[in-house]
C-alpha cells in the first residue's frame, strides 16, 4: 500500500473511510488505490457483503492496513454502512462508493470545511467517470488509475454526478447538478440539503446520536434519510468542491432495475413518513396510490403506459404493501429523532431549494 508519492501509506489519523462492496472485487481494489493516495492519514475499513469472488482475499493481499469486515450475506449498502458504524471509533467517518475514485485531496478538503462546528457532514464533487476504469494492482489499467495524470485524463471532469442532494418539492431527493457541465455553478462551497453517500465525511458521533443509517433500507435514499435526521438534530450539511471524486456511475446497480425502481420507491416514501411533514407524507402516499390505480386503468382500456418498471403496476403495488407492512415500525423510528427543529420548519426551508450561501449557516 502506498501514498501518491509512492511511499508507503499512513494510517490511523482521525477519519476512518468504509467502503461497502459485493461481487465487485476490481472495482473496489482501485477504488482503494485511490485512497492510499490520500493526503491525510485515515484508516480504511472495508465491508464485505458476503462476495465470493474473492474480494476480501484479494484486498487483503494488496491492502494489509485495511480492516476487512466480512458479512454472512449481502445487506446492501445501508446495512453494510450500519455494520461499519457499530465499530467505527475516529472523530470522523467518510464513506466511499466502491465504483469511485477520490482526489489525493477528497479527505483533506472534506475535513478542512468541518472545521466549521456546526458542519456535520461534506460531501463531495461527484464526477461521472468516462470508462469502466477499475484493475487489480499491476495491470496496465492500474498503472494508469496509479498515475494522476493519466487518472484525469480517463474521466470525464466536466460532467457533474452529484454535488449534494436537493429535496424536491415532491418530497424526492435528488442529485444536484446531475449531468450538468462542471462550470462556475459548482466552483464555490454551499450549504444543501443533503450529502450523497457515494463520497462524504461525517461527524461520527453527531451520525451515531440521529440513529446512524438505516439498515432496514438496504439500498437507496439512506443518505437522504440521514440528511433529513441531522438537519432535524440542527445541524448544517456542506458541499465542498476541492473534495473531488470520480464516479463509475451505476457501475455496481442497474438504475434501470427492478430491484432498483423498487427500493427507490419504496424508500422515499418511507423516508417521508419517517422525517416528513406528516400530512406531506400521508398526500404523497395517497398520490402514488391513485397513479397506480390510474396506470392499471390506462392499460385495461389499451391506452399506452411508459416501460420504465416504476410505470408497472404490480411492482407499485409491492411498493404500497411495503409501505403499508413497515408503517407501525417507520413511525415508531419517526419518534426517535432527538429534539430539534420541526419537521415543518425544515421542509420548507429546503424543500425545492437548491442551495444556500455559507453565510446563511445558522
Amino acid at each position: 500500500m502506498t501514498d501518491h508519492d509512492g511511499a508507503p501509506a499512513r494510517v490511523a489519523g482521525d477519519v476512518t473511510v468504509v467502503v461497502v462492496t459485493w461481487e465487485q472485487r476490481d472495482l473496489v481494489l482501485a477504488c482503494l488505490e485511490s485512497l492510499a493516495r490520500q493526503t491525510v492519514a485515515h484508516r480504511v475499513l472495508v465491508v464485505d457483503n458476503a462476495s465470493t469472488d474473492g474480494t476480501a482475499e484479494r484486498v487483503a493481499e494488496h491492502f494489509p492496513h485495511a480492516r476487512i469486515l466480512r458479512q454472512t450475506s449481502n445487506l446492501g449498502f445501508a446495512g453494510g454502512v450500519s455494520a461499519a458504524l457499530d465499530v467505527v471509533e475516529t472523530r470522523f467517518v467518510a464513506l466511499l462508493n466502491n465504483d469511485a475514485q477520490a482526489d489525493p485531496r477528497w479527505l483533506e478538503a472534506s475535513l478542512a470545511a468541518l472545521a466549521e462546528p456546526s458542519v456535520v457532514a461534506v460531501t463531495a464533487k461527484l464526477l461521472l467517470a468516462e470508462r469502466g476504469a477499475s484493475a487489480e494492482p499491476g495491470s496496465r489499467q492500474a498503472a494508469a488509475v496509479d498515475d494522476p495524470t493519466l487518472n484525469a485524463a480517463a474521466v470525464n471532469a466536466a460532467t457533474i454526478n452529484n454535488a449534494g442532494v436537493v429535496l424536491l418539492g415532491s418530497g424526492y431527493g435528488a442529485d444536484r447538478g446531475l449531468g450538468s457541465p462542471d462550470d462556475e455553478r459548482f466552483a464555490s462551497p454551499v450549504e444543501v440539503f443533503g450529502f450523497s453517500g457515494g463520497a462524504v465525511v461525517m461527524r461520527t458521533l453527531a451520525v451515531k446520536a440521529v440513529g446512524g443509517f438505516d439498515a432496514d433500507y438496504f439500498m437507496y435514499y439512506e443518505d437522504t434519510d440521514l440528511s433529513w435526521r441531522l438537519r432535524l438534530a440542527g445541524w448544517h450539511i456542506v458541499y465542498a468542491p476541492d473534495a473531488v471524486v470520480h464516479h463509475l456511475h451505476a457501475a455496481s446497480s442497474d438504475s434501470q432495475s427492478e430491484m432498483f425502481a423498487f427500493h427507490n420507491e419504496r424508500n422515499r416514501l418511507l423516508t417521508l413518513l419517517r422525517d416528513a411533514p406528516l400530512g406531506f407524507a400521508a398526500s404523497r402516499i395517497a398520490r402514488f396510490a391513485l397513479t397506480t390505480a390510474s396506470l392499471a386503468g390506462k392499460r385495461l382500456i389499451g391506452r399506452a403506459v411508459p416501460d420504465d418498471q416504476v410505470f408497472r403496476s404490480d411492482l407499485r403495488l409491492r411498493v404500497l404493501a411495503a409501505v403499508l407492512s413497515w408503517l407501525r415500525v417507520t413511525l415508531r423510528k419517526r419518534r426517535r429523532v432527538p429534539p430539534g427543529r420541526s419537521r415543518a420548519e425544515v421542509f420548507h426551508e429546503w424543500a425545492g431549494v437548491t442551495e444556500r450561501p455559507l453565510n446563511e449557516a445558522g
